[in-house]
């Protein structure tokens, strides 16, 4: 549309053509006014949770974080239509509205958490830890920032969290899935049985002469959406990542080894020292204790006396860069082997640390990382030409040109893809190949049009930028262009339509008294006994169908099902049904047992929420709801 408008106003006529589309805008603004540009809209809200408002920028912005993390964890970015037609919309909603109506409960119940707390929450969090399992302040740092947050964002949302837990824990103590239920379950998990089975295949079938012309006929008109064609498109794409373009960069050593020296710290392995800590929630505290320490007294016994044990205290072998406050990371780096601080005024209150062993860092050699160095700095130089060119390309994509004629224009190689349809597939009905990895290209595309300007996809610290420059609707096929498919299909039918005759004939007459064994003689098949085998266990030849029904079965019952080839019948009977015993002492069962716990605690805890909005009071408005999830305009 915008191509358009740039194209239209490139000459007299256009030029003339959009001063009166503006000049009536600007009329029309005039006699009924632009306040709503400037007042907002009055669906600013989309919930209100007892005093807790959720705003509309607000909840877009949560619905849109928790897109970018979905797309990262699967590598290709979700959409909102893709959010909406999974209800992911609605899952963002209830779990923002939950929080609310906790965090109001702590308000009113005046719950708390102190500063120390929740830096011990941080500071042992699993996922901000190093190869070491210290925590790692840049790691801290750079998974917040991943994930949109800021260091005190953060810590607000930590201390938030940490207070629904003690209210969930609080509803919660005491509650066990009930023996009865851990036992049944058990039981139902690990029943065992064993079958005898044959497996009836396309030799059962017979010969299968071809169809006539009109049954060919027939058999393709009652079964034609089966066969359309579907929608091809034809696209275009020019891809430029600073990874790719690197390798084609040559790096001397002088420029190799300059680097190394300004880069030395950060690829050395850092001191790290033996750091305990204690945390006081004043500075009178501090310096009281700080006064006790004495040859007698030591830090060990100041720990004890304030109810501490080691695991309390204890941050382990840390670098400096792995404490989180940086005035005690200066003071704990400062002092020698065994020494104590002097009361240090922090970030989450005042600090006395002690320091132990302490390891001296390493520095590698640049022959060690020269090839790693020269790849990184190759990727560097790459992406300031990446992003020069990405300038470039969209100066030329503004004039109005597409992403063929604009990379001809800068010399560059735009890729043409002349058929392919919704599964990436070509007119052969092969995968494409050469598509940019680790992007949903072909989704965007189909969700885009022919002359629509596209935003470039990032991929990669680079840009793809893509156009669709022709559409093949989906259409019927006739039968000429598909008759060998509709053949084929129609062959696969006839074999198990015979297939399941046979079984249920066999079936038949295991169910008046006749043996598995003779039956399959007859047949010229082979009988298999299987080993014993659970619910969810998986073996050859047999298809989840089978299983399903060999446990819906009694002893000696026989059945027949489809079996895991796509030509495959299997005949059975239940030889043997082996019922546990249980035994609560087992892995198995404690494991069943703690998953029975979440499940019942969950709905505990499910239930008190519930039971919070209705006290506190919730209220959804549903148009700003669908603003904000991008299901209405807001025009």
């Amino acid at each position: 549309m915008l191509r358009g408008i740039r194209k239209a106003s490139s000459n007299w006529i256009g030029k003339m053509i959009m001063s009166v589309v503006m000049g009536v805008l600007i009329i029309s603004f005039g006699v009924w006014g632009i306040g709503d540009a400037f007042k907002g809209s009055t669906q600013t809200k989309v919930a209100s949770i007892g005093s807790t408002d959720i705003s509309t920028e607000q909840f877009r912005q949560l619905f849109n974080d928790k897109l970018q993390q979905i797309g990262r964890q699967f590598g290709r970015p979700l959409t909102p239509e893709q959010a909406r037609a999974f209800g992911l919309d609605r899952q963002v909603l209830q779990q923002v509205i939950s929080e609310a109506a906790l965090d109001e409960d702590a308000r009113r119940k005046g719950l708390g958490v102190s500063d120390q707390e929740v830096l011990r929450q941080i500071m042992t969090d699993t996922n901000f830890q190093g190869m070491n399992g210290q925590f790692d302040a840049g790691r801290f740092q750079q998974l917040i920032r991943s994930l949109g947050y800021t260091e005190q964002r953060y810590i607000a949302e930590q201390r938030k969290v940490s207070l629904r837990r003690q209210i969930a824990s609080t509803v919660t103590t005491g509650v066990e899935a009930p023996k009865t239920m851990v036992e049944a379950l058990s039981r139902f998990q690990n029943e065992q049985r064993t079958i005898d089975y044959v497996k009836l295949d396309a030799a059962q079938a017979g010969t299968i002469d071809a169809p006539s012309p009109e049954a060919l006929a027939a058999y393709f008109d009652e079964r034609k959406t089966q066969f359309r064609a579907p929608e091809y498109r034809k696209i275009a794409f020019l891809a430029m990542t600073p990874e790719e373009m690197g390798k084609w960069s040559t790096v001397s050593d002088e420029d190799a080894k300059k680097l190394y020296d300004e880069r030395k710290d950060r690829i050395s392995t850092p001191e790290q020292r033996q750091i305990s800590q204690i945390v006081f929630p004043n500075a009178e505290e501090a310096k009281a204790a700080h006064a006790k320490l004495s040859g007698s007294f030591s830090f060990d016994d100041l720990a004890k006396e304030r109810g501490l044990t080691a695991s309390d205290i204890d941050l382990g072998m840390v670098a400096k860069a792995g404490i989180l406050d940086p005035s005690v990371a200066d003071a704990a780096f400062s002092l020698a082997p065994d020494g104590i601080s002097q009361p240090i005024t922090g970030r989450f209150g005042t600090t006395i640390v002690k320091v132990g062993k302490i390891q001296p860092g390493t520095t590698p050699s640049y022959d060690s990382v020269a090839a790693t160095i020269k790849r990184d700095l190759g990727i560097e130089r790459a992406r300031a030409v990446v992003n020069e060119m990405h300038n470039k390309v969209e100066d030329e994509r503004g004039g109005g040109a597409n992403i063929v004629d604009a990379a001809k224009k800068l010399g560059l190689n735009a890729v043409t893809i002349e058929a392919i349809d919704r599964s990436g597939r070509g007119l052969d009905g092969q995968p494409v190949t050469g598509l940019p990895a680790g992007t949903d290209l072909v989704s965007q595309a189909f969700s885009s049009d022919v002359g629509v300007d596209n935003d470039a996809i990032q991929a990669g610290g680079g840009y793809i930028w893509y156009d669709v420059l022709d559409i093949k609707p989906s259409r019927d096929r006739a039968l000429d262009e598909v008759k060998a498919q509709v053949e084929t299909r129609w062959r696969e039918d006839e074999v198990t339509k015979r297939l399941r005759t046979k079984a249920e004939e066999m079936v038949k007459k295991l169910e008046g008294g006749a043996k598995l064994a003779d039956e399959a003689a007859a047949a010229g098949l082979k009988v298999t006994t299987s080993a014993p085998f659970k619910r969810d266990a998986t073996v050859a030849d047999l298809s989840p169908g089978v299983m399903q029904a060999v446990f819906r079965g009694v002893k000696d019952a026989a059945g027949q099902a489809p079996g895991a080839g796509t030509a495959d019948w299997i005949v059975y009977r239940i030889t043997d049904i082996t019922a546990p015993t249980v035994d609560m002492a087992s892995e198995d069962a404690k494991k069943l047992k703690e998953t029975l716990q979440r499940g019942v605690t969950d709905e505990l805890v499910a239930q008190y929420i519930t039971k919070l909005e209705q006290q506190v009071g919730t209220k959804i408005n549903q148009e700003a709801f669908a603003l904000a999830t991008g299901a209405t305009s807001s025009n």
